[in-house]
């Protein structure tokens, strides 16, 4: 088990552009392939609609902690929980800045958006 030098983009209340049923399926699988494949990025960004799958009622809260229980660090933008009114909400990973979140992506080798 190695984390890469990858950091994951996630803007939407699941993955891709699609009906807001498969887009959070696929968000769940992709995630879980990842914690099953042992294919460890540095860290997942969450911002904009994105946030919504750290916080309560999310379909993908055990996948973000098997994924943080390996060391990935889960970054959630503070200005979008709080513009959704959803700090207090919020289950998975750690409420940032702006600044760290550029940061975890300018570091990084390589940035995928999901």
């Amino acid at each position: 088990m190695a984390i890469e030098n990858v950091v994951i983009v996630i803007n939407n209340n699941g993955m891709g552009v699609a009906e807001k049923m498969l887009s959070r399926k696929l968000a769940r699988t992709y995630l879980g392939v990842l914690d099953a494949a042992d294919m460890l990025p540095r860290a997942v960004c969450l911002y904009a609609e994105g946030v919504k799958l750290a916080v309560k009622g999310s379909n993908v809260l055990e996948e973000f902690e098997a994924l943080t229980a390996k060391g990935v660090d889960l970054l959630v933008c503070t200005t979008c929980l709080n513009h959704f009114g959803l700090m207090g909400d919020l289950q998975a990973g750690r409420a940032v800045g702006m600044k760290e979140m550029v940061e975890a992506q300018w570091g990084a080798a390589k940035v995928i958006t999901l």
